[in-house]
């Protein structure tokens, strides 16, 4: 005879269990050894009977004052499935609670050390095979939390049905839910200390998120990819050196080009679309705006809450993975943006994740980004530091990705970032360096270099933080390459100057080149360039129609020619004319116009030009590959330079002429022999007067520029004419 109810489940452990304020449902639910026997537990809301199946059936005692709770006496510990029946409807399911653990002990050890590299192989929802069941195992770290629920529709959302079991000291909680499986939707409902229920938590390390504006996580199964670009990865160390060309096409993917109807483009649709202009333009790279899950449209991907989750927007994980390895099938690198530096406040986000200050710093002044109205991760917390390491890793490992372009890296750097005195607190020795953050970027870079040397990590850094770009073990960062915020800033402020002004700026176009080799630079016109009321490249240039056009031309062949890496926004290839629209596809009509086909004709040629001349790219961060034919020229705002490789490889000459006047002059030449007139910014085919040096010049013995050897050569108005020894 089964004993009484109230002796199987004590009433407090009862209520605790019917309630959701169990922080140990594990201990209770399931099979657990009484004295000499075994007891089942189960709490099946809305069931007014429940049956234990298994070699026999027993039916399941419901414990008088709390509904949905039921006991049985067991003959055994053995497997058993569960048969509900309630409001006129029978439903059999696999009870989670009589499973065991699903995550190691050298995971448990590792998350507890904090040093899991790889992070996201323990925590988030994994599809698996567990003790014979097929489910969905979750796991996720709360460590101040009273209890964490899974909860989606499989529970109608209700946090008291699948409490999750708590894994020793690490502060991780775990369960495996049979039947659970791809595209499921799911939250943590998490207790706070104190017993305050928190808003819905999206997984910290979900692989897949609803369409905004819904915000849950999804279950995604990024097991199994079949990667078809091993000749991509095997040449990709050689083509991500520094001695490589490297020309970057920066791209938001939901503003490129749309489909019809105004629809963003899918992963699959750009890496058709997307890859062949890209790889057609001659770039090498495609770097994507962020990828990660976002909310808000207008962040661009720069307030990211699913760090893990390619965003649904352009569809699923393995959907992402086919646009990277179309890019690598093209011979083209991808980067994406990656945002460490800042997370937004979302209540379904990271912030006060377990009611705790968990992710971010407690106090204002360290932890909340006034600038973004964002919080700041607290980079000195062990866990912290692995799970933003672990994401760059990521990022790299699964989705075969070439490199990572880390936002905002100066905003990590500094803890006066863009603060006033009083409003940010100085580091141990009074300073105002972020130490913490300064490691975490170190162990970033040190871990992903260690796993592939291959990849490239690119800072957006804005101040002359020293060694940005040089080994950690040097005392560096330990960054692949650094923008040249410098270059950027005073090239496109001289380029805004009228002509007749030029001539007292001139050192703006000259001064970068007193630093070109102190970082592996790359030389950025990014998106940052084109909103905000900044206006499109073409309308930072000077005059009126034609001019405007051929001050652009003349920038980027200076830009082509000057040391650095190259990245270009999407829509400055062709001169854009309106500032950059997030909501809208670019201006692609305006290639029916010559001006702007024709400076995407010159970027194209450019690009080629640049990969094929080894010196232009082979020596772009050390001095021996740059030589000043002409720098002081301001009365005519003419620079004239030599680029070299190695030696036995051809060199080229730059000249450039920001007046709206033709200009004749003599030039030094670093060899003597013919020099062909390989690019000239003027040309008819670009939307110039086809004015130049009929493909090429002849050099005399006349002492030039330093040089033994010159020519009498054209300059045309506001151009850039290039030459190559030979």
């Amino acid at each position: 005879m089964a004993k009484a109810p109230e002796k199987l489940v004590d009433a407090d452990v009862a209520q605790a269990i019917v309630s959701g304020a169990h922080g140990d449902p594990f201990s209770v639910l399931g099979i657990h050894r009484r004295g000499q026997g075994f007891v089942l537990t189960a709490f099946v809301p809305g069931a007014e009977r429940l049956t234990v199946l298994g070699p026999s059936e027993i039916a399941a005692v419901p414990q008088e004052g709390f509904p949905g709770l039921f006991a049985a006496e067991m003959p055994a510990r053995e497997p058993y499935r569960l048969r509900a029946e309630g409001h006129g409807t029978v439903w059999e399911f696999e009870d989670p609670y009589r499973f065991g653990p699903v995550l190691g002990e050298l995971d448990e050890y590792l998350l507890g050390e904090g040093t899991h590299r790889r992070l996201w192989q323990a925590l988030g929802a994994h599809i698996v095979e567990h003790e014979g069941v097929s489910g969905t195992r979750f796991a996720v770290w709360a460590p101040n939390a009273e209890r964490v629920s899974v909860v989606g529709d499989f529970n109608i959302w209700d946090g008291r049905r699948h409490p999750m079991r708590r894994r020793g000291l690490t502060g991780v909680w775990e369960i495996f839910l049979p039947g659970v499986g791809e595209g499921t939707a799911y939250k943590y409902e998490i207790r706070a200390p104190g017993g305050q229920i928190l808003p819905l938590k999206a997984d910290p390390v979900g692989f897949g998120s609803e369409h905004p504006p819904r915000t849950a996580s999804v279950v995604r199964d990024i097991r199994g990819a079949n990667w078809g670009d091993a000749d991509w990865m095997a040449e990709r160390a050689a083509r991500q050196s520094v001695d490589a060309p490297i020309s970057i096409y920066e791209v938001h993917l939901g503003s490129w080009r749309r489909a019809e109807g105004g629809r963003m483009l899918s992963y699959l649709e750009a890496a058709g679309q997307l890859v062949d202009y890209a790889a057609d333009m001659g770039f090498t790279h495609i770097e994507l705006m962020p990828v990660s899950e976002f909310p808000f449209d207008g962040s661009w991907g720069y307030q990211p809450v699913g760090m893990f989750a390619p965003t649904i927007r352009h569809g699923t994980p393995p959907e992402f993975r086919a646009l990277v390895e179309a890019a690598h099938r093209k011979g083209l690198g991808v980067l994406i943006d990656w945002v460490p530096g800042h997370f937004p406040t979302d209540p379904h986000g990271l912030g006060q994740f377990d009611g705790t200050p968990l992710y971010e710093h407690a106090d204002p002044r360290e932890g909340f980004h006034q600038d973004w109205n964002t919080l700041i991760y607290n980079y000195g917390r062990t866990e912290v530091a692995n799970w933003l390491t672990s994401n760059a890793l990521y990022w790299l490992e699964e989705y075969h990705l070439d490199g990572l372009r880390v936002d905002a890296v100066a905003s990590m750097l500094y803890r006066d970032y863009s603060r006033k005195a009083g409003e940010w607190v100085p580091n141990k020795d009074g300073g105002r360096e972020n130490y913490e953050a300064i490691e975490l970027l170190r162990r970033v870079n040190s871990t992903v270099y260690a796993e592939d040397a291959g990849v490239m990590t690119v800072a957006e850094e804005s101040t002359a933080f020293p060694g940005v770009s040089r080994p950690v073990h040097q005392g560096g960062l330990g960054f692949g390459f650094k923008w040249n915020m410098g270059w950027m800033n005073d090239s496109l402020d001289y380029m805004a100057k009228d002509p007749v002004h030029r001539r007292h700026h001139h050192h703006q176009m000259t001064f970068s080149l007193h630093y070109a080799w102190s970082e592996n630079y790359i030389l950025p016109i990014s998106h940052d360039e084109v909103v905000h009321g900044k206006g499109s490249m073409l309308g930072k240039m000077p005059g009126e129609g034609a001019d405007k056009f051929a001050n652009l031309r003349a920038f980027y062949g200076y830009m082509w020619t000057h040391p650095g890496k190259k990245l270009l926004f999407m829509g400055c290839e062709f001169a854009q004319g309106r500032e950059w629209n997030h909501d809208a596809s670019l201006d692609w009509h305006l290639l029916d116009h010559p001006l702007h086909s024709g400076v995407q004709a010159l970027v194209r040629d450019l690009n080629r030009l640049y990969r094929e001349t080894p010196a232009l790219h082979r020596n772009d961060t050390r001095p021996e590959g740059f030589l000043w034919l002409e720098a002081t020229d301001a009365d005519h705002s003419i620079f004239a330079y030599a680029r070299r490789g190695r030696v036995d490889e051809p060199m080229v000459v730059a000249a450039l002429n920001m007046t709206p006047v033709e200009r004749r002059i003599r030039l030094g030449f670093p060899a003597a022999g013919a020099w062909q007139e390989v690019l000239n910014t003027d040309a008819e085919a670009y939307g110039g007067g086809n004015r130049g040096n009929m493909g090429g010049v002849i050099t005399e013995a006349i002492g030039w520029h330093g040089q033994e050897q010159s020519a009498l050569v054209t300059l045309p108005p506001l151009s850039t004419v290039i030459f190559r020894q030979g």
